[in-house]
C-alpha cells in the first residue's frame, strides 16, 4: 500500500476518507469516541496539508433505509469538539439524488476551504453501499481527487465506499490503516522469539480459519471459550448446555490435536446466573463435565497457571476473544487475568496485539489498554488478516 504521507501537493485537493466511525449513540450523543480518536491523526495530517477532507462512515445496519437514530449528526458534533473546528455535514440522504442535487453536492464540496472537514450522511443509507452494486462507487469517485482508506475495521468489506472508489481514483492508506497492517504483518512474518496466540470467544466460523493459519506459525496457541466447548463435544465429553457450534466439530478436532495448541486442564462449570459454580478437571478419557442446566463458562485455575507460563515467556503476543462468559461473575476471572498477563508482558518484553470487541472491553475493565503495543480497531478484519485472507479494501489500494 502507498501511505497518504507519500502523496504530494494535497493543498486544495478534495480527499475522500473512508473511516470507521460506527460508534454507539444514545440520546443523540456518542457514548464511545475511541474510533474517532484513532483516525484523528489522519484527519489532522490532511488538514495540515491544506486538503479539503470529506469523511465517509457507516453507523449500524440500516440496510439501505434512512433511520433517524443512525444519522451521523452526533458524530459530526463530537468530531467538531475533538478537532476544535466545526465539521460540516453534507446532506446526501440515501444517494437517490437528482442531477440537480448531485451538482449542488459537488459544488458544496468544491467550495470547502483548504483544511476544512466535512462528513457525508451514513453510507449504509444507500442501498448500493454494502455490496458495491449500481453506480454508487463511480458517483462517489467523481466527488474527490483522491481516496484514503483509514478504517481498518471495514477493510474486509466489499463496499462501494471501501473497495469501490479506488477502482476509479488513486487510493492511499491512512495513518491508522498503515499502523494496523504493519503491526499485524509483523505478527505473521517477523516474530522474534516465542510467538503465543490466545484465542477465545463464541464465533467458531471466525476463529477456525485463524487457527488454521496460526497453528503453523505460533509456538503456542492457548484456547478458551466456544473453541474449547466445541472440541470437548467432538471428543465425546458431556458438556450440558455449554455454548458450542456443532458445524465445526471436525475442524476443532483437526487443529486442537496439534501439539502447539494448548488445551484447558480444568474448566469452571455452573448455572448461567453464576449462583452454582464448581471447577471440573478435564480427564483424558471423555466423561461428564456438566449436566443439563449447567454449562462450561470459563477456564479453570490450573489452566490459568499453565497459560500464564506461556504468556510470561512470549516475545510476540496476540489475543482475540474472551475465555468465557466474562459478563457474569465469577466467570470473569480467567478473561480479566489473561488481560492483565498480556498487558504486563507487552510494551518492551513482548510485542502485544489485541483485537475484538470483548477483548478490548476486558482490557478496558482492567485499565491496562495503554500497555498494549497495538490495539486493533477491527475485530473481524483482524481475524481475517490473521487467517491469511485477502481483505478487499486493502487489495483495492494495491491495484
Amino acid at each position: 500500500m502507498t501511505s497518504i504521507t507519500k502523496a504530494r501537493n494535497l493543498a486544495g485537493k478534495v480527499v475522500l476518507v473512508r473511516v470507521d466511525f460506527n460508534v454507539p449513540i444514545k440520546k443523540k450523543k456518542v457514548l464511545d469516541d475511541s474510533r474517532l480518536l484513532a483516525s484523528l491523526p489522519t484527519i489532522q495530517y490532511l488538514m495540515k496539508k491544506g486538503a479539503k477532507v470529506v469523511l465517509m462512515t457507516h453507523i449500524g445496519r440500516p440496510d439501505g433505509k434512512i433511520v433517524a437514530s443512525l444519522k451521523v449528526d452526533p458524530v459530526v458534533e463530537r468530531l467538531s469538539e475533538l478537532l476544535k473546528k466545526k465539521v460540516k455535514k453534507l446532506e446526501t440522504e440515501n444517494w437517490r439524488l437528482t442531477d440537480a442535487k448531485k451538482v449542488s453536492l459537488l459544488k458544496e464540496i468544491n467550495n470547502l476551504r483548504p483544511g476544512q472537514v466535512a462528513m457525508m450522511e451514513n453510507m449504509r443509507f444507500a442501498k448500493d453501499e454494502a455490496k458495491d452494486t449500481g453506480t454508487l462507487s463511480q458517483e462517489l469517485a467523481t466527488l474527490g481527487d483522491l481516496f484514503v482508506l483509514d478504517g481498518f475495521a471495514v477493510a474486509h468489506r466489499s463496499s462501494a465506499s471501501v473497495s469501490g472508489i479506488p477502482k476509479y481514483i488513486k487510493g492511499y492508506s491512512g495513518l491508522l490503516l498503515t499502523k494496523e497492517i504493519a503491526g499485524l504483518t509483523r505478527v505473521l512474518h517477523d516474530t522474534k522469539g516465542s510467538f503465543v496466540a490466545v484465542l477465545g470467544g463464541a464465533k467458531m466460523e471466525t476463529k477456525i480459519p485463524v487457527m488454521k493459519n496460526l497453528v503453523e506459525k505460533a509456538d503456542a496457541l492457548l484456547i478458551g471459550g466456544g473453541i474449547v466447548n466445541t472440541y470437548l463435544l467432538a471428543k465425546g465429553y458431556k458438556i450440558g448446555d455449554s455454548l458450542v457450534d456443532k458445524n465445526f466439530q471436525l475442524p476443532s478436532l483437526t487443529y486442537c490435536k496439534r501439539k502447539n495448541v494448548i488445551k484447558p486442564l480444568d474448566v469452571v462449570v455452573g448455572t448461567k446466573d453464576g449462583k452454582k459454580v464448581r471447577v471440573v478437571k478435564i480427564k483424558k478419557t471423555p466423561h461428564e463435565v456438566c449436566k443439563k442446566g449447567e454449562g462450561i463458562f470459563d477456564i479453570g485455575p490450573e489452566t490459568l497457571r499453565l497459560y500464564a507460563t506461556y504468556i510470561k515467556d512470549a516475545k510476540t503476543l496476540v489475543w482475540n476473544g474472551a475465555m468465557g462468559f466474562f459478563e457474569q461473575k465469577p466467570y470473569d476471572v480467567a478473561t480479566l487475568t489473561i488481560a492483565r498477563l498480556v498487558a504486563s508482558r507487552s510494551k518492551g518484553q513482548a510485542y502485544g496485539v489485541i483485537g475484538g470487541g470483548e477483548t478490548l472491553q476486558a482490557m478496558d475493565m482492567v485499565g491496562m489498554t495503554d500497555d498494549i503495543d497495538l490495539v486493533s480497531t477491527g475485530g473481524g478484519a483482524m481475524l481475517e488478516f490473521l487467517a491469511g485472507e485477502i481483505l478487499p479494501g486493502i487489495y483495492a489500494l494495491n491495484q
